[in-house]
């Protein structure tokens, strides 16, 4: 069975059902990492340069969200690919994974400032590297 999932008001496109699914789980997904961050649907669609509306759909699975606009999700949301499509949840079920180095720990803490923070503290890392690299 095919569902017409619309990415704009004039193209539509044939999927089967497991595509559709793949985007419906995708955008609960998508919904989840956002609430956890505490990143708003306006904040997500301006990242990625389309209406608030536009990202609910995608996150409701009305929409299929643009492979092109994967990356920006991620990058906005603080997260690999990976936890975007649920791999890692998937890697975790089939082995423990280590525990989280402290730089990665402190990197996630920075992802959950707000953007002037962590705009400052890029700034802090990028002079203490490049004092580094000149000792």
């Amino acid at each position: 069975m095919a569902a017409l999932l619309h990415d704009a008001p004039s193209a539509a496109m044939a999927i089967s059902s497991d595509e559709c699914q793949f985007f419906v789980t995708l955008g609960e997904r998508i919904a989840s990492l956002r609430k956890a961050r505490s990143v708003t649907q306006t904040q997500l669609a301006e990242a990625l340069g389309v209406s608030q509306q536009t990202v609910h759909a995608y996150e409701a699975g009305r929409r299929c969200i643009p492979v092109s606009a994967l990356p920006v999700v991620a990058s906005t949301l603080a997260v690999s690919l990976e936890v975007l499509f649920g791999e890692e949840q998937a890697k975790a079920a089939r082995g423990k994974r280590g525990p989280v180095p402290q730089w990665q720990q402190q990197i996630e803490a920075v992802a959950q400032l707000p953007k002037s923070r962590q705009q400052f503290v890029a700034r802090m890392i990028e002079m203490a590297l490049a004092q580094a690299m000149t000792r």
